[in-house]
């Protein structure tokens, strides 16, 4: 096994225990982040219901997207936490439990939740 597939390997094992313990609710939907090489991408979902709330993503041309220059960095997904939450407040949500997807918490994911936090969502 190479290091590219034994690293995805472990976000996978990761992921799954993350979401074993982590489930959305109608009073605390689920905020889930996925992020690309080249791309960031967070929803608001209600598990119990199956619905998604809310979204946003660094992609230009698709609905939520808040692309302006490089996508693929910190800045961009700060840019991506502000704009979900501006979002999640319109649906009536305020409290949420973060779900990162098996990545660490650093680099991108923690800029995400900071700018999420600072824009008024609680988690």
């Amino acid at each position: 096994m190479d290091k590219s597939q034994h690293k995805a390997k472990r976000r996978t094992r990761r992921r799954a225990a993350i979401r074993h313990r982590v489930i959305g609710t109608p009073e605390r939907p689920r905020l889930s982040v996925y992020k690309s090489l080249n791309h960031f991408f967070a929803q608001v979902i209600d598990d119990l219901a199956g619905k998604t709330l809310a979204s946003a993503s660094s992609r230009l041309g698709k609905k939520g997207g808040t692309a302006a220059g490089k996508t693929g960095n910190s800045a961009s997904a700060a840019t991506v936490g502000s704009k979900l939450a501006e979002k999640a407040k319109a649906a009536g949500v305020k409290k949420v439990v973060f779900d990162r997807g098996g990545f660490k918490f650093h680099g991108r994911v923690k800029a995400f939740a900071e700018a999420a936090r600072k824009a008024g969502l609680e988690f």
